[in-house]
């Protein structure tokens, strides 16, 4: 086995960058909704809480993410990514449901808005605030292979669109005088929040699935262990999963029965090698065996 678990500890600066943007646009949001009064507003300020919330879970998982393997774990604590996502997309759908009560009562009991042009402004410096943190985490995210990161960066970009619904929202009541516009804004975006909740969710129960690599890195990996079959050699038994940053690979290599056991040692070395290149932060488990071992017909269709 070859192990790959590179110190990723790095990663939590990115977490409190977070909760610094999450601090900040609860106090921008919170003072938009006490100058206008706006339940839309209000409904915004309640997403930056489940912001912030999200962000502290990321900053512990992502520390626990960080631990290297033990006697315990020895395949690492990478999967600890997958509660902070988890608890983030529970906390969405809570917010959710917070909101689009506080909408039904404000669309039962209307009520006029105050100040709307001085809430909304503080209301778009908060948004904009997101959308850089937003940009930030999704591109380490992506760049780092890290769920939490770029959960993260989803709900504040949900967020983003959030608070571009409610400017709308506020300012078509400021235009129209209709003020059911705002609470009906309100239940619009809860119904996006529960979108994102779910997506989020969803996408984490499936990595504590041990689910497979997407199909696109598969057809890579398998053209990268193709240009090894040749000489007499094939694979079968290929088995991949994802645990948080880390991918797995097993399989078996089968070579004729004459070679030694240094040149079959080359050849997997070369094989790991060529897989690590290929998909970062991987761990490979390699099998050599003989051709006159295998199960008839397991090698058939590889080489």
């Amino acid at each position: 086995m070859t192990p790959h678990n590179p110190d990723r500890s790095f990663l939590r600066r990115f977490a409190w960058l977070s909760i610094a943007a999450a601090v900040t646009t609860i106090g921008l949001k919170t003072t938009a909704y006490l100058i206008t009064g706006s339940v839309g507003l209000l409904s915004d300020a309640l997403e930056s809480i489940v912001n912030l919330v999200g962000s502290v879970m990321a900053l512990a998982m992502l520390t626990v993410a960080a631990r290297p393997p033990d006697d315990n774990h020895a395949y690492g604590h990478s999967k600890a990514e997958y509660f902070s996502s988890i608890v983030e997309g529970t906390l969405i759908l809570v917010a959710a449901g917070s909101i689009g009560l506080a909408a039904v009562r404000r669309l039962i009991n209307p009520q006029p808005l105050e100040q709307i042009g001085l809430g909304l402004a503080v209301s778009i410096i908060a948004a904009l605030v997101n959308l850089a943190v937003a940009c930030v985490l999704l591109r380490a995210g992506k760049q780092y292979n890290s769920i939490s990161l770029v959960a993260n960066a989803h709900h504040l970009l949900t967020d983003v669109w959030t608070s571009a619904g409610v400017v709308l929202g506020v300012g078509l009541v400021a235009v129209t005088g209709l003020e059911r516009i705002d609470p009906i804004v309100a239940l619009v975006v809860a119904g996006n929040i529960v979108w994102s909740g779910i997506r989020i969710v969803r996408d984490s129960v499936s990595g504590l699935m041990d689910t497979a690599l997407p199909a696109k890195e598969q057809r890579s990996l398998q053209d990268v262990l193709d240009r090894h079959m040749r000489g007499g050699v094939h694979y079968h038994a290929l088995r991949t999963r994802r645990s948080g940053a880390h991918r797995f690979v097993s399989l078996h290599v089968l070579v004729p029965g004459e070679w030694t056991v240094v040149a079959g040692h080359q050849l997997l070395e070369q094989i790991e090698a060529d897989i690590h290149a290929l998909l970062p932060y991987t761990t490979v488990l390699t099998h050599l065996e003989p051709h006159e071992e295998s199960a008839p017909g397991e090698a058939a269709s590889h080489g």
